[in-house]
């Protein structure tokens, strides 16, 4: 029996994938997988019975990855579940951005009891009008999951579609329109696109990057969308971009009080992947991700663990052993098992960065000894009997 832990509410059609081998429980320190929205964990004390974290969602700032990671603890998240939400939303402020529909509405709300205001709209809708999308050029920094529905999408509206992403994975390039142009630099997309949205993770080296010297390479009149992380933008550098005429318009997703209620910003309160069907999404990729770990080893979609995919077991055990990206470590496992006489019929070894995992199919099955001497061993971090 597998106990897991929800800091969220999470969608129901996500939980009802569990079956008669888990069971809620609302002591965390008992469960073996907890699944999170929102939740911030870095203050959490991780109990040694947690072998599991999945994040309903694709952002994993709120979980102490290395702490986990040190821990034997594999941190799971769901990208792509929500990519259609999160495109819906960003040509929803491509057009937020091009005509002032919001102005438009706080006018008429402003005005309701006002017995002419049919008339006096038609003379006041002058002050909300605004330019169409159709034949524009948009730039998508990043084609992943959300990047690739977008830069379609906008295609299929009559825009000029720039693509930039020096590590397009092979399945979202099958994917990509071929009449997306490919740009060879980040720098092409600033210089030549009306509008520019950004779809890249939160690193080192994507931090700030729409910054005052990106601005200065944009055409004048260029609106900004930010659907990723707020982080991936100098706000202040934006904003100085919209004071001196540069950028038309800012569209974020991540509210602050660097951004919010100022002119040229449109705000949106995080909205982006708030829709039934991206939840529901979320939480039965999150529920999937758990259950194949706990049942079977495998990891698919992590963010802290390299992924490793050996199957349902066929043998009569499987030992999964998380530990350190070192030398001579399998070697190690191999005298293990010679000692106790088990043989081993297939084993897999992934790494990443600093972390490794291992999952050997074996032809008897192990004791708790050599679980022991397994862990004994120097860099390994953390031992599953799978069967």
């Amino acid at each position: 029996m597998f106990q897991y832990h929800c800091l969220n509410p999470i969608s129901a059609v996500g939980l009802d994938l569990f079956d008669e081998k888990y069971a809620k429980t609302e002591r965390v320190e008992e469960a073996q997988a907890i699944l999170v929205r929102s939740a911030s964990m870095h203050d959490m004390e991780l109990s040694e019975n947690l072998s599991a974290i999945a994040r309903a969602g694709a952002g994993v700032n709120n979980i102490p990855l290395e702490k986990c990671a040190e821990e034997g603890i594999v941190v799971f998240n769901t990208p792509g579940a929500n990519a259609n939400g999160v495109k819906e939303l960003v040509l929803a402020g491509m057009l937020l951005a091009s005509r002032d529909v919001v102005g438009g509405i706080s006018w008429v709300k402003e005005n309701s009891a006002d017995a002419d205001i049919a008339k006096k709209a038609e003379k006041q809708k002058k002050a909300y009008a605004g330019c169409e999308i159709s034949g524009k050029k948009l730039g998508v920094i990043g084609l992943g999951a959300i990047g690739v529905k977008v830069a379609n999408a906008a295609t299929h509206l009559g825009m000029e579609v720039y693509g930039y992403d020096p590590y397009i994975s092979v399945k979202a390039a099958w994917e990509l329109s071929r009449t997306i142009k490919h740009a060879n630099t980040v720098d092409e997309i600033y210089q030549n696109c009306d509008y520019i949205t950004i779809h890249v993770p939160l690193l080192d080296d994507t931090r700030k990057m729409i910054n005052k010297e990106a601005i200065d390479q944009m055409k004048e009149g260029v609106v900004i969308l930010n659907f990723a992380r707020d982080l991936l933008a100098d706000e202040e550098a934006v904003l100085a971009g919209i004071a001196g005429g540069k950028v038309k318009k800012y569209v974020t997703d991540f509210p602050n009080p660097t951004v919010a209620g100022k002119d040229g910003v449109i705000v949106i309160p995080h909205l982006g992947a708030s829709t039934e069907e991206s939840e529901d999404n979320c939480a039965k990729m999150a529920v999937e991700e758990v259950m194949d770990y706990l049942e079977n080893g495998n990891i698919k979609s992590s963010v802290n663990y390299p992924n490793c995919d050996m199957g349902v077991c066929k043998m009569p055990a499987r030992v999964a052993v998380l530990h350190r990206n070192i030398k001579g470590l399998i070697s190690k496992y191999a005298t293990v098992m010679g000692d106790a006489d088990i043989n081993i019929s297939d084993m897999t070894n992934k790494s990443r960065g600093d972390y490794a995992y291992s999952l050997l199919d074996l032809e008897s099955p192990v004791t708790p000894q050599v679980v022991e001497a397994l862990k004994a061993i120097d860099g390994v971090l953390k031992v599953r009997v799978i069967k």
